[in-house]
């Protein structure tokens, strides 16, 4: 049996466990994938954004391999791909995480002549580049720790060399949530997080390493840092980020620092508040209540995170193919398809658009209108005809993304920054 076990999610978690994927009987055949590997179980652990019932039990169905899946907050994470190399076979984390996880020795680098789709992988992962004109985001872009020299590479280079540090999954570009009914009038920059107009009724989350970014975007908006890289603040930066939102924190702005994917959601469908920073899959939840919420395009763009799976250095032999055989197979379209109908993208978005219906695909990937009604995976309607993603296209976003998720060279002194800034 496929076996599932799941702690309370602080970290992207969204989903009803259990529930089946809309339209599943509609979907292709699967691919025909090697017998050998079957009745092979893998030890996954990850954050809830992929960490999936419903990603086990197809996976089961397609390659016969059972995956023991634990889905965990980001800083549990990544303690245990640092900590604890001997629990888990395979580990879903987010590119940021690789400057911490890497060091290590607890990830094997992977061989990217054995991942059947990876010239198809997008150019995020591969050179940094959506586009061969586009500027790469500050912060820790994906491309950037990607990639080692060799099979015991230790140190990350700037070039596709052909071995992987993580094979590249899911990511996304986010933004800000708003209560349009309750605002009342347009938001186009992310320094309305911290208007007066909006005292008592805003909110950020409460994790260090995100939160922090999500400052950055506030006070450049504001006029008030201009930073050489947010990913990569200096202590003065830092402290300068926090004398803004410390005072703006004693001056009643926040109504709540949330942690966990429940109290995002409930903030903002209570109207508690009615404009904080989100998650796509919060955005789907509150709207799936009927309750108006946008993920809200910002003139000064997006705050974005990339996923991918990495392999434990124990797993070799026959484990190691049906791991090989796994990631492939989630390449191939299904699991695209399946986190794609939640707001976020699939590292081969071709091969997930066999997976989805002409309206879901035009609606999510090319930014048009749709055609008929919008639904989540789990059949929850989020938009009807006429509409369209909030943000527009997939170019359009992710092409819009001014950094990614980071681990700056002083992590310790923003985390106890940060810590003193919820005390005051």
């Amino acid at each position: 049996m496929t076996t599932i076990s799941k702690v309370r999610y602080s970290r992207r978690s969204l989903l009803k466990s259990g529930a089946a994927a809309v339209a599943a009987s509609a979907l292709p055949a699967p691919m025909v994938w090697g017998q050998e590997t079957k009745n092979i179980t893998l030890r996954q652990f990850g954050t809830g954004v992929s960490n999936l019932n419903e990603v086990a039990t197809k996976v089961k169905e397609d390659l016969g391999i059972t995956l023991e899946m634990t889905a965990l907050d980001t800083d549990s994470v990544t303690q245990r791909a640092a900590t604890q190399p001997d629990s888990f076979d395979i580990a879903d984390i987010e590119y940021f995480v690789c400057k911490k996880v890497w060091p290590t020795g607890n990830l094997q680098a992977m061989d990217a002549s054995r991942i059947a789709n990876y010239d198809k992988i997008v150019g995020i992962f591969r050179n940094g580049k959506l586009t061969p004109d586009s500027t790469i985001a500050q912060g820790t872009a994906p491309h950037t720790v990607g990639f080692v020299e060799g099979p015991a590479g230790k140190e990350f280079v700037d070039n596709e060399s052909g071995w992987m540090t993580l094979i590249p999954t899911i990511y996304n570009a986010d933004t800000l949530g708003i209560r349009p009914d309750l605002i009342g009038r347009p938001i186009e920059s992310w320094a309305e997080l911290l208007n007066p107009e909006f005292k008592g009724k805003a909110s950020i989350l409460d994790i260090s390493s995100i939160g922090i970014m999500d400052m950055a975007m506030v006070c450049e908006a504001m006029g008030e840092i201009q930073y050489g890289d947010k990913g990569n603040m200096t202590r003065e930066e830092i402290d300068k980020t926090f004398a803004i939102f410390t005072a703006a924190k004693q001056n009643g702005q926040f109504r709540a620092f949330w942690k966990t994917f429940d109290e995002s959601v409930n903030l903002m469908a209570s109207g508690e508040v009615v404009i904080q920073s989100m998650w796509s899959p919060a955005i789907t939840a509150v709207r799936s209540r009927g309750i108006p919420c946008v993920y809200q395009p910002l003139k000064e763009g997006y705050r974005s995170w990339g996923g991918g799976i990495g392999l434990s250095t124990s797993l070799s032999g026959m484990e190691l193919d049906a791991a090989y055989e796994y990631i492939n197979w989630y390449l191939s379209g299904w699991v695209g398809g399946f986190l794609m109908r939640q707001g976020y993208y699939s590292a081969v978005p071709e091969t997930s658009k066999e997976f989805m219906s002409e309206n879901e695909w035009g609606y999510w990937f090319e930014g048009k209108e749709a055609t008929g009604d919008i639904t989540s995976p789990f059949g929850d309607k989020l938009a009807g005809a006429g509409e369209t993603r909030d943000g527009g296209s997939f170019e359009d976003r992710m092409g819009a993304v001014a950094c990614w998720n980071s681990v700056m060279e002083e992590n310790q002194y923003m985390v106890r920054k940060w810590n003193e800034f919820l005390a005051a």
